[in-house]
């Protein structure tokens, strides 16, 4: 009976290794498709459009039509709301790296239940149990897997607790598996090089977050993630520019309440201060809690300095050195 079980499980295990070789196969057909006509023969534009309800491929700029009967890749039918689309749909969830087996293992469901919802029989429920348990023992099958999938779910944690976007999280899986594969987890935390990857997605994604922001939600000191974020960087060839006191803008509004003139009053101060270098070697979230302060004040919804010192996470004091230097370099009339 353990035979037979362990039989079934290899099974299982050989069959997602047979799809992820053919997912692969698949993503090298499709790129392998999309560069065969990659500029229009007539006029040398790659402002190319595919027209599915023609199933034609059409060239933007002089209409000249490149091929016909093209295949349409999507689903055979339609649906009008989310409810519909997800009774119809007949595929599982996409490839995600944010899982260390990039979601195409099998996964047996927790709940006691069959394919058409009934329960399962008590005779049947002991053979279950073992099935489940040496699934999950097989999904992680080295040491490496279960460094990678541990690493995953701290970046995921992390990325909750910040409120990131998917694809950020997307980005810093890919920097992580780029960090493994340069051997740069050996003889580090695993929480500190996770740490460090989010760091540097959200400066690759202008989803701008503090050192002091990230460390708050991490396991490791700031310090740390300082010294494995230089590590990083010059091993994986990274090129990232210093974070502009723009990127702030609009998040530091919308924790303030401020309207859309407000911010697009700062983003011009800020513009003129850039323009004269009075943003060089000073601290992109001073500098733009400091043109929040102003375009609040000349735009007749005033916060006070304790209340954007308290978004920005600087101090009152960096507030007013700023602000002042600002106003009197751009000669801004403030009147408090």
């Amino acid at each position: 009976m353990w035979m037979q079980e362990i039989e079934k499980l290899k099974v299982l295990q050989y069959e997602r290794e047979s799809l992820k070789s053919r997912t692969k196969q698949r993503v090298q057909e499709k790129n392998a498709e999309n560069q065969t006509e990659t500029a229009c023969p007539e006029c040398g534009s790659r402002q190319l459009v595919h027209d599915y309800e023609r199933a034609e491929l059409v060239c933007q700029s002089c209409g000249l039509v490149i091929d016909d009967d093209i295949i349409d890749r999507g689903p055979e039918w339609r649906a009008f709301d989310s409810d519909q689309w997800m009774k119809r749909s007949r595929v599982g969830a996409p490839m995600t790296l944010t899982i260390h087996d990039k979601g195409l293992s099998t996964m047996i469901d927790l709940r006691n239940r069959d394919s058409h919802g009934k329960a399962i029989s008590y005779k049947n429920l002991a053979q279950l149990y073992r099935l489940r348990k040496w699934q999950s023992r097989i999904r992680i099958s080295n040491a490496t897997e279960r460094n990678l999938a541990f690493a995953l779910s701290e970046l995921d944690r992390m990325a909750s607790a910040l409120g990131l976007p998917r694809n950020l999280r997307e980005t810093a899986a890919m920097v992580y598996r780029h960090a493994v594969d340069k051997d740069l987890i050996r003889g580090r935390s695993v929480e500190g090089v996770a740490t460090t990857v989010l760091y540097v997605a959200c400066r690759q994604c202008s989803v701008p977050r503090t050192l002091d922001e990230i460390a708050e939600v991490s396991r490791v000191s700031r310090k740390e993630i300082g010294r494995t974020y230089r590590v990083v960087s010059r091993e994986l060839g990274l090129k990232l520019l210093p974070t502009s006191p723009v990127d702030y803008v609009p998040r530091f509004c919308s924790a303030l309440t401020l309207n859309c003139e407000i911010q697009s009053r700062t983003v011009e101060i800020l513009r003129q201060a850039g323009e004269r270098n009075l943003t060089s070697g000073k601290g992109p979230t001073g500098v733009a809690a400091a043109a929040i302060y102003i375009s609040s004040i000349l735009g007749g919804e005033r916060r006070t300095q304790h209340d954007v010192a308290e978004v920005a996470g600087v101090t009152e004091v960096t507030i007013r050195n700023r602000y002042k230097e600002l106003a009197e370099k751009l000669e801004i009339e403030i009147i408090l």
